[in-house]
């Protein structure tokens, strides 16, 4: 394998869990409505499980109100049911028309702990990166025995540890972001 070969590799895997950690702290509620708050729960349709935002429309007229419109009734209380078996933590009222969900401005202990599993995410992606880099480095070794010389996999593994410390930076950057949303009242 060329040196290319394992420095895109080890780009990429890194890439991927900075992507991950954006997307699964997207999902983390900071006190404001979003429609990505349901991304992740499923409600039974006609035998599948299917996203909320598939058999209905998901919007959100204010920052503390996510409305719900289901395209058929008999939806209203599958989604309804679907959102209190979450772990969103949210009761929805039902008006006939609209599944409403009041987000609730959110209190000192439970800022805290959204911060605390944000940092654990945030972890969890660096881990992967540490990995991507160490799985890297095995490789360009692996490659001396080949053939390559020392210099070209010392020069290699300088670039790994370059890529690294970007991505290392990017997840940092990430939660910082994201700790700061939280924190805002």
């Amino acid at each position: 394998m060329e040196v290319k070969e394992y420095l895109d590799n080890a780009s990429d895997a890194m890439e991927l869990a900075v992507e991950y950690l954006d997307e699964t702290l997207s999902h983390i509620r900071a006190g404001k409505a979003s429609p990505k708050l349901l991304d992740g729960i499923r409600v039974d349709y006609y035998g599948s499980q299917a996203p909320i935002s598939n058999v209905a429309n998901v919007s959100v007229p204010d920052a503390r109100t996510i409305a719900i419109t289901p395209w058929e009734k008999s939806m209203f209380k599958e989604i309804e049911k679907a959102i209190i078996n979450s772990d969103l933590g949210i009761t929805p009222e039902n008006n006939g028309e609209v599944i409403r969900i009041g987000i609730p401005p959110l209190t000192e202990e439970r800022r805290k702990q959204l911060v605390k599993q944000s940092k654990g995410e945030a972890e969890n992606a660096k881990v992967s990166v540490r990995n991507a880099r160490r799985e890297a480095i095995e490789g360009l070794k692996k490659e001396i025995k080949k053939g390559l010389s020392e210099d070209t996999e010392k020069d290699a593994e300088a670039q790994v540890q370059k890529i690294h410390d970007k991505y290392m930076k990017k997840i940092d950057e990430i939660f910082a972001a994201k700790e700061k949303e939280i924190l805002t009242v």
